[in-house]
């Protein structure tokens, strides 16, 4: 079993993915070639954006975005500790220092009533991150920036193709940034990313960054960096895009089952998903207790996990020096809990049983093995398992 089952799914587009990349090798132009404008204007489409502009990846995105909001150095954005480095990475990179703000229990998302307490005069920015194919409160998130003139990078990453109120993720903000890193939602054969915004003045920013912040050939109007994105990623991204619409539905409709079937295992949590917006589902994660053991029965089982993400990055040894006055003791909790299981568009039902039924087995030989709690409290401190 195939935690992202990327096989199946060139299988099943093999085709129309062929097609477009013989289509580049016919044309030779690598860089900045036709099928990337019409990946941009699809993208654009699809989201309801009046601009996207395609990057090199999704850690570019967010630095691209970064540059053209001209954040400066001490510049302060607050963003989650509960999130995969890059974010943090390029506020830093980009001469910013990031606050953190702990996270909702149930979703994982950014809590965005713990927002504002962490804006000073230093702000420029939030940065959220819709975590495992949901956005966070995006509108409360909208409301805290506009009070102070924030501008708001969606982190969305994991999230491309989702819905809040009737609205794509990567339209909600200022900017939408997301990756086509391969394992996510729609993914190319390599690294690749976009922004999106309705802002002409940003978007022009951001096309001029991509290339070394050339206006025109040789004339260089600004900072900039190599952020573009190759035109065989492009093609392939074009391809994958004509099933993506069916691809969603099935992520949604496999996170219903699984939802379904784990809704009464008793050790296991759900991630929740608010009643207001979807999940796409970049991963379907559960949180359990004794994890390490959990993980190892279910590999023994050949089922495999991931965690998403272990420690939060007010714990990395090159984040742990922007702690700021949030403990952010819910992101502590809930790295230590949570688990990530096979989720693709591809998976089968009976692999998805297979998937369930191991983990019940899982969870109850945990619960078997550690002492209860009358057992605890009359053990001696040093002997509990705490």
């Amino acid at each position: 079993m195939q935690f992202i089952d990327l096989k199946a799914q060139y299988a099943a587009l093999k085709p129309r993915i062929d097609a477009r990349i013989q289509q580049v090798l016919d044309h030779g132009q690598y860089i900045l070639g036709p099928e990337v404008k019409e990946l941009e204007q699809s993208l654009a489409k699809f989201t309801s954006s009046r601009h996207c502009i395609t990057v090199a990846s999704g850690t570019e995105a967010l630095l691209i975005a970064l540059m053209a909001l001209d954040l400066k150095a001490g510049d302060e954005v607050i963003t989650t500790p509960f999130t995969f480095a890059a974010t943090a990475e390029m506020i830093v990179l980009a001469g910013g220092r990031p606050v953190f703000a702990d996270i909702e229990a149930d979703t994982c998302n950014i809590d965005a009533a713990r927002i504002e307490a962490q804006v000073t005069s230093r702000t420029r920015a939030i940065m959220p991150v819709s975590l495992y194919g949901q956005v966070p409160d995006m509108d409360e998130i909208n409301a805290v920036a506009a009070r102070h003139g924030l501008a708001v990078i969606e982190d969305a990453a994991q999230s491309f193709g989702a819905l809040y109120k009737g609205r794509r993720s990567c339209a909600l903000s200022t900017f939408g940034a997301t990756s086509f890193f391969p394992s996510k939602p729609l993914g190319c054969y390599g690294d690749g990313g976009a922004l999106f915004t309705d802002d002409d003045g940003l978007a022009q920013a951001a096309r001029e960054i991509r290339v070394h912040g050339q206006s025109g050939r040789y004339v260089h109007t600004r900072l900039g960096v190599g952020g573009r994105l190759d035109t065989l990623q492009a093609a392939i991204l074009l391809a994958k895009l004509e099933r993506f619409e069916w691809e969603l539905e099935r992520r949604a409709a496999i996170g219903e089952r699984y939802e379904r079937l784990l809704a009464g295992l008793a050790g296991v949590q759900r991630v929740a998903v608010r009643g207001d917006r979807n999940s796409v589902y970049a991963q379907y994660t559960v949180k359990v207790e004794d994890r390490a053991a959990v993980q190892t029965a279910l590999q023994a089982a050949g089922v495999p996990t991931a965690v998403h993400y272990p420690k939060p990055l007010h714990r990395q040894p090159a984040y742990e020096q922007y702690r700021g006055s949030d403990p952010c003791a819910v992101s502590d909790r809930e790295a230590a809990r949570v688990m990530s299981l096979p989720m693709s568009a591809d998976l089968s039902e009976a692999d998805q049983d297979r998937v369930v039924q191991a983990l019940t087995v899982a969870v109850n030989l945990s619960a078997s093995s550690r002492p209860d709690a009358a057992t605890q409290r009359s053990l001696p401190r040093a002997a509990r398992v705490d």
